[in-house]
């Protein structure tokens, strides 16, 4: 038995030489390959956050790259992630420091930096900024910027980070099974980012062979082996019961408007309402060019008439009066980037249309630049609430909608305005480095449907062309060489024998002539049948109505074709 005992001995020697030869040669990388890591993710790196008062924002299932703020111990966005991602209609006035947010019958207003809110009956207290710069950069109470929104926030500290939800629906989720971690990618070895227990819920965002990407309630998204989910349910995520969404009433009609632009050009244009409407038909809408704008400050020449009121209540027409910035040079910025010069502007025009008992406005601000948008749009939505308030038809004049001219803000526009009008003409005009139609059927096409797709249709009128551009080309140079009504057009056409062909591409009729010294004329007319074709256009997109510009430029046959229209 001892001798068994001597030779074994070195048997469980070499066995445990073994043993420890294939643990120290095995064992790192086994423990390399399957050992959980017990390291901890940085959260603040994790996070993205520079210092103890930037705050993560975790939106839907998203850590976005905006962060909120902590200032006094309340929670701040900057004005561009709200204008981003919760609500664009915060309008700022840094000249008089002055927040200002609209609604359908009053604008909320407060100071930058106060913690008074003006409403329509009130003056509300906070405990609180309610708007504040920091350097260069305004901030928004997001307490008070939820007053007007719809969104739900959740804070959460160690580190600061909060769970926002602007939308709601179905989602998935799921019960832990067993303690584990949340890790910041799918493998044992990635470093935690938290620990949750058995029984906790979270969201779940993706599942894959054996981990799945999660969300923790309170705002950390990442990984956990997928046998710690316990069996997956849908839950439906309870909106904001607290925020209820304003309702814009409209002065629309229940009936297509025909409405015809009157060009007065001063006090003695009013007389010839009976002129232009002689042979109208259908038409249920004038609207004269009465106020013009003279300054900076919201001044504006007035040719209003009373007797002219008469004759179109005589004449069954609504008057909407056109306000226009074409006449006089007028800075825009500086008139309407002033919440004090805008108010002195709106003041007149409801005066002038109380005293002269105006069935609407009509707003014509053109050739704008880019970085008045957002001031004409505020003026917009602050012209709207006396006219929802005493029944006046606010109706505002846009063009043809492209990238470009984006900045007039056409769906804020079908929000606060009764009528979105596209100029649907001026295709090729008066600079256009190539002769053309004022108004081809794809571009009066293209307006409508952009608009459509932006402005609610029963609120979209397409203005139509009465008139034409005549073109000369001479050595290659193109010019307008005159702008016409139907009748003059037909009488050119006519005068020089030409028989004009139907273009099926712009569905006008076209003709051309060369004279004897070379000169190259060319014209695509508007007349009855190029205006049948708008309409069907029109009535396919069911929208609200149709304008021309201008009266007086059309020929009479054009009428029976706007009271099909009108029909239809």
């Amino acid at each position: 038995m001892k001798n068994f005992v001597k030779r074994l001995i070195p048997v469980i020697i070499a066995i445990a030489l073994i043993c420890a030869v294939v643990y120290f040669v095995f064992y790192p990388e086994y423990q390399e390959r399957y050992e959980y890591s017990e390291e901890y993710a940085d959260l603040k790196k994790y996070f993205s956050l520079a210092d103890n008062n930037e705050v993560a924002i975790i939106l839907q299932d998203e850590i976005i790259s905006e962060k909120a703020r902590i200032f006094d111990d309340t929670y701040y966005f900057d004005l561009a992630t709200v204008h981003k991602y919760f609500n664009a209609r915060f309008y700022v006035d840094e000249r008089e420091g002055l927040i200002l947010y609209s609604l359908p019958d009053f604008t909320v207003r407060t100071s930058i930096g106060s913690q008074m809110i003006s409403t329509k009956d009130d003056e509300i207290h906070r405990q609180y900024q309610v708007s504040r710069f920091e350097g260069d950069t305004l901030y928004l109470a997001i307490d008070f910027v939820k007053d007007y929104t719809n969104f739900s926030y959740d804070a959460y500290k160690d580190p600061h980070r909060m769970q926002v939800y602007t939308e709601w629906g179905e989602i998935r989720m799921a019960r832990i099974n067993r303690d584990t971690q949340v890790r910041i990618r799918g493998g044992v070895k990635s470093d935690i980012l938290t620990e949750i227990a058995n029984e906790t819920r979270v969201i779940v965002l993706e599942e894959m062979e054996t981990w799945a990407k999660v969300k923790t309630t309170d705002g950390f998204i990442g990984y956990v082996e997928l046998r710690r989910l316990g069996e997956r349910y849908n839950e439906r995520k309870v909106p904001v019961t607290s925020y209820e969404e304003p309702v814009f009433a409209s002065n629309t009609r229940d009936y297509k408007i025909s409405l015809g632009w009157h060009y007065i050009g001063g006090p003695a244009g009013n007389d010839t309402i009976w002129d232009v409407t002689r042979n109208t038909q259908g038409l249920n809408v004038i609207s004269p060019t009465w106020f013009f704008l003279n300054d900076d400050e919201g001044n504006f020449t007035s040719f209003a008439s009373h007797a002219y009121i008469k004759a179109a209540r005589e004449l069954g027409l609504e008057v909407w009066a056109l306000v226009e910035n074409m006449t006089n040079k007028v800075d825009m910025f500086e008139l309407l980037g002033s919440t004090s010069k805008r108010a002195y502007l709106i003041d007149n025009l409801i005066e002038a249309a109380l005293e002269f008992d105006l069935d609407g406005i009509n707003v014509d601000f053109e050739e704008l630049r880019p970085n008045t948008g957002v001031h004409f749009i505020q003026f917009i939505r602050e012209l709207s609430i006396p006219c929802r308030e005493l029944g006046i038809v606010l109706s505002v004049d846009n063009y043809v909608p492209y990238s470009f001219n984006d900045f007039y803000n056409r769906p804020e526009q079908g929000v606060f305005a009764d009528y979105v009008i596209i100029m649907g003409y001026d295709e090729h005009f008066r600079g256009s480095e190539n002769a053309g139609s004022v108004a081809s059927i794809n571009y009066v096409e293209h307006g409508i449907r952009r608009t459509v797709e932006q402005v609610p249709a029963h609120k979209v009128i397409n203005g139509v062309p009465f008139y034409t551009r005549i073109w000369e080309t001479t050595g290659g140079t193109v010019n307008v060489w005159q702008t016409v009504g139907m009748a003059l057009a037909q009488e050119w056409v006519a005068n020089r024998g030409l028989t004009p062909k139907w273009c099926e591409e712009t569905c006008q009729y076209y003709a051309e002539h060369t004279d004897s010294a070379g000169v190259r004329y060319q014209v695509w007319l508007e007349c009855a049948e190029s205006l049948r074709v708008k309409f069907n256009v029109m009535n396919n997109y069911e929208i609200g109505g149709v304008a021309f510009w201008q009266l007086g430029q059309e020929t009479p046959d054009v009428w029976e074709v706007v009271l099909d229209y009108l029909a239809e």
